[in-house]
């Protein structure tokens, strides 16, 4: 390179770093909003309920909206975006979410609420997946892990924060405010995104007859139905439960019969014969599941078990998104480091080892808060390594796709995690009534429930070192 040439390139870079800075705040900002709209709806389901005169199983339909709009869009939206440009879809789901957002602080029926959160939830997933895409397009691979250690903090910091930004709203302002605050928020992230994202590039693409309508449409089905037979029912797995769940295998058996034949699919089959995609996925659903565990069993553990008043059960179920918001980014630099697949093992290692001292310690409040910071520590390293590790070598016209697949991955994990480790914690406590259950019986059935948490990420740990090999064997047959 001639100097001249040399001193232009030194300068171009010098001049897009704050660029990068304003873009990484933009997708940063994306992905708190789209957090905290998981988080801060919980805390008002007492409030709505009085507020709409509506029963539990009602207001309930709040937080499932949300959430079941994001579980069946996540994936579709991804590839619309590698279909249309991501910064082109990244703004409407920007616009949406903020949208949507006024729209549930005006509703003046619950349906109408339930029906603007469900629109909220499509903004959500679109960016959730696309600020993930936007890494590898934004940033130096070797800051990749950093980029999503950032991501990952805020994601953490948007679950922390709900609860105690919920209440502090309602508490001054009524439950409205929850949803009108993403009004300026929504609007910054709109500006920042319009200003300072890369223009999609004009390159010809497969024009947009070329999306997979039938194979989204299984897709969602099939998602939908899982998600719903996963939730409904309070945790008693009934009739209506096992017809979802049949539909649900049903859908997803066409839906691959159809990817098979279709000339663009939603989801190209052929990418999981990559083992490091599907050892990711596997793995992100498996520690997923295991998380959940984390929020569906530690309120009942520290109320019942310990006897903490509800002030602080919520300061102590904010220890674990803390810890995992302090240690996403550092975990990012050491991925960059010492590389992604090495700390994903690592992270994995030390989520099972925290689950596994949860399950022998007595009940103590310090015997629970030093396992939970063990395993949230873990999971922030191995979530923003296995992230890493997947959309680092992502060719440009998969990142949306690949995207939704990992959050898509991980959601599917919560949502099972909810009624199966509840149901194990159940079980385990011996008792049809959690809230009549003895403390011993409580302890015992947290225990029991970590020693299957610790088992589930000793099989993640198992396809961690078994993908590793697979890709280790396939790079030496690729250069003999």
């Amino acid at each position: 390179m001639k100097p001249i040439d040399a001193e232009r390139a030194v300068a171009e870079d010098a001049e897009r770093a704050p660029s990068v800075r304003w873009a990484l705040a933009s997708l940063s900002l994306s992905m708190l909003l789209s957090s905290l709209g998981i988080s801060i709806a919980n805390v008002a389901l007492p409030t709505l309920a009085e507020a709409f005169n509506a029963s539990f199983q009602e207001v309930q339909w709040i937080v499932l909206a949300y959430l079941l709009a994001i579980t069946t869009t996540i994936v579709s939206v991804g590839r619309l975006g590698d279909l249309i440009g991501g910064r082109r879809l990244l703004l409407a789901g920007l616009f949406l979410f903020t949208t949507a957002s006024v729209l549930c602080g005006v509703a003046p029926t619950l349906w109408l609420l339930i029906a603007a959160r469900a629109v909220q939830g499509v903004g959500a997933a679109i960016m959730m997946t696309l600020t993930m895409a936007f890494v590898g397009e934004i940033v130096p691979k070797a800051r990749t892990g950093s980029a999503m250690g950032l991501l990952g903090t805020m994601s953490a910091i948007g679950t922390a924060l709900g609860p105690s930004l919920g209440g502090l709203l309602i508490a001054g302002a009524g439950w409205r405010a929850i949803f009108l605050v993403n009004m300026p928020l929504g609007l910054l992230a709109f500006v920042l995104a319009y200003r300072y994202l890369p223009a999609d590039r004009r390159e010809p693409k497969t024009d947009r007859a070329g999306f997979d309508v039938v194979g989204t449409l299984l897709f969602a089905l099939a998602l939908g139905a899982y998600a719903l037979a996963m939730t409904v029912g309070r945790g008693n797995f009934g009739l209506l439960n096992m017809a979802l769940l049949a539909a649900a295998v049903f859908g997803a058996g066409l839906f691959v019969l159809v990817e098979a034949r279709v000339a663009s699919p939603l989801i190209r089959l052929a990418a999981f014969r990559n083992a490091t995609l599907s050892a990711s996925l596997a793995m992100s659903a498996l520690v997923a599941t295991v998380m959940m565990a984390t929020l569906v069993v530690g309120p009942f553990y520290l109320s019942r078990a310990l006897g903490l008043d509800a002030a602080l059960v919520g300061i102590v179920m904010s220890v674990g998104p803390l810890v995992a918001a302090l240690t996403g980014v550092p975990a990012g630099r050491i991925a960059d480091r010492f590389g992604a697949g090495r700390m994903t093992v690592i992270g994995l290692v030390a989520t099972a080892a925290g689950c596994f001292i949860l399950s022998i310690m007595p009940a103590t409040l310090p015997g629970y808060i030093a396992p939970i910071a063990i395993i949230t520590s873990g999971y922030a390293l191995f979530q923003t390594a296995n992230n890493t590790a997947v959309m680092s070598d992502i060719r440009a016209d998969q990142r949306g796709v690949i995207s939704g697949l990992l959050n898509l991955s991980r959601n599917l994990g919560l949502i099972t995690g909810a009624s199966v480790m509840g149901a194990v914690f159940a079980v385990a406590s011996a008792t049809t009534d959690i809230m009549t259950a003895r403390p011993e019986a409580v302890a015992a059935g947290m225990r029991i429930t970590f020693a299957v948490a610790t088992i589930l990420i000793v099989v993640a740990l198992a396809i961690a070192v078994g993908g590793r090999a697979l890709a280790a064997r396939a790079s030496m047959s690729g250069v003999s």
